[in-house]
């Protein structure tokens, strides 16, 4: 069965380009062992994502080696499913690959200016 090849796509063999020096954080979707089958149940690309959480542990760990390795600052964003299938759904889009990049990506930046906010003592941010 032929995978898609995305950057946040665990099963993906290749390794990450350097980065030119950004200070980019690139969000990498994470995922709690006890919500696993949830994910697999909810997920509309269902074959694109590993059977098993212990599966995708392995392989999720080891594209943040090689992208550390590669000079890429990747940050694990813990995702609630509820709260991504409740997104997906207002925004009318299938909860896939691309949905969940999406997604991870708009957690990141909410964190990152959370705590912008909170170094200029603006806010705080909450867990």
């Amino acid at each position: 069965m032929a995978k898609s090849m995305r950057q946040t796509n665990t099963k993906n063999k290749h390794s990450p380009k350097k980065d030119s020096g950004s200070a980019a954080i690139l969000g990498i979707a994470w995922y709690r062992r006890e919500e696993w089958s949830h994910l697999l149940g909810i997920a509309a690309d269902r074959d694109e994502l590993e059977d098993t959480y212990e599966e995708w542990l392995r392989n999720a760990q080891t594209r943040l080696h090689e992208m550390a390795e590669a000079g890429i600052n990747a940050m694990r964003v813990y995702i609630n499913l509820d709260e991504l299938q409740g997104w997906c759904i207002v925004q009318g889009r299938p909860l896939d690959g691309s949905a969940r990049a999406v997604f991870t990506a708009e957690k990141l930046r909410q964190r990152h200016k959370g705590k912008k906010k909170e170094a200029e003592g603006i806010g705080r941010v909450e867990n």
